[in-house]
């Protein structure tokens, strides 16, 4: 057995995984009328061919009002009650077991930063938790609403439908997405939540939405199948990040998910995901000295994923300092189908095309090569 952290097995919540590298939530719009696609079977279970591997899906919408964005309304999947979506990602994940190894869906609604004529076309309003549009959005200025309170219990409720539609699906658990500016992370910060209601004014309740989510997600398929995404960093899609209130408010919401495991062992979550502050969005950055998501990994003594900016080494450093955290890896994971087998076998890695993320087809999709295979190809050329 491997003496290195990164690649010795690991149980997360109910699940069991033989390595701790993870594959991060990453949007591909591939999908058809939000239905993932048999493109999408091919390119999941390449990912997952080191068996026991961790795929977390690309952001999901978790109901039709929760996306229209700026990726596009269809083109990107959702989980909700419709028996032709929930066998889409059947396929998908019957596919990811078949090699052997285990798939999470991120839960996504985005709130504020969604495109308000694709919403209103399908009869819905432009919300968020203060009217309140992202900075630069002229036409979300125009349309954007508070959400009003029952309304945050129906999003509440879609998370519920969507973790349960997820597992029918055969999902092994869902991932609240709670980051880089959408809907739950619009309400932790100040600049996007001015309410002035029980979500809203402090710290503990802007904290409010994202932990109720948690809990009744949680309470609806067990903590041990729930995970949790958090960037406490990000200014991306306007967030406001301050030395002053980022640490004590992302305080708040590890210092609380660690108080529910510690006073009930059945509702310890699976694990909290953290982007480091080396990453923004879609963009790398150079964190402020007083930036770090160590002060959280001291709170929270449960499984602890870590994405944003990770080569090899970094990674294997990183999972050995602490036995409960695993390493998400993005762009490298697009470009190299066996990134687990190449990252410990110290092979090269296949650097990534940025201008095929987010265009239809299998360009830059499924046809990364494996290792063996591009050797083959190589030797071919050879001769």
């Amino acid at each position: 057995m491997s003496t290195v952290n990164l690649f010795k097995p690991i149980k997360i919540g109910a699940t069991q995984l033989q390595n701790r590298v993870v594959m991060a939530p990453l949007t591909r719009t591939r999908a058809q009328k939000n239905i993932p696609s048999d493109l999408a079977v091919e390119y999941y279970k390449q990912r997952g061919s080191s068996p026991g591997t961790l795929l977390i899906s690309e952001a999901t919408y978790i109901h039709p009002s929760s996306g229209g964005g700026g990726f596009g309304a269809e083109t990107v999947p959702g989980i909700w009650n419709d028996s032709a979506i929930v066998a889409g990602w059947k396929k998908v994940i019957d596919g990811v077991h078949s090699e052997g190894s285990k798939m999470y869906i991120q839960l996504w609604d985005i709130g504020r930063v969604a495109d308000y004529e694709i919403l209103s076309k399908n009869g819905y309003d432009l919300t968020g938790p203060s009217a309140i549009a992202q900075a630069g959005d002229e036409e979300g200025a125009k349309h954007v609403r508070a959400l009003t309170i029952p309304e945050i219990k129906q999003k509440v409720q879609r998370y519920v439908d969507a973790a349960k539609a997820a597992l029918e699906a055969g999902a092994d658990g869902v991932e609240v997405h709670s980051a880089n500016g959408y809907l739950p992370d619009q309400f932790i910060h100040w600049n996007s939540n001015h309410r002035t209601d029980e979500y809203g004014g402090s710290i503990e309740n802007r904290a409010r939405f994202t932990l109720e989510i948690i809990d009744a997600v949680s309470a609806a398929i067990g903590a041990d199948r729930v995970g949790v995404r958090f960037s406490p960093w990000t200014t991306f899609q306007d967030m406001e990040v301050s030395e002053e209130k980022t640490l004590p408010q992302f305080k708040y919401l590890f210092e609380q998910l660690e108080k529910r495991g510690v006073e009930d062992a059945s509702k310890r979550l699976s694990y909290i995901h953290v982007i480091e502050p080396r990453a923004n969005g879609i963009f790398d950055m150079t964190p402020e000295p007083w930036q770090s998501n160590e002060p959280f990994r001291k709170i929270w003594t449960g499984n602890l994923i870590r994405a944003g900016g990770f080569n090899r080494q970094l990674a294997i450093d990183t999972a050995q300092e602490d036995d409960k955290t695993l390493i998400a890896f993005g762009r490298r994971f697009i470009a190299n189908p066996d990134l687990v087998y190449r990252l410990e076998k110290d092979l090269p890695l296949t650097k990534w095309d940025r201008d095929t993320f987010y265009v239809p087809g299998p360009k830059g999709y499924t046809d990364y090569p494996f290792y063996k295979d591009q050797l083959e190809q190589d030797q071919e050329l050879k001769q």
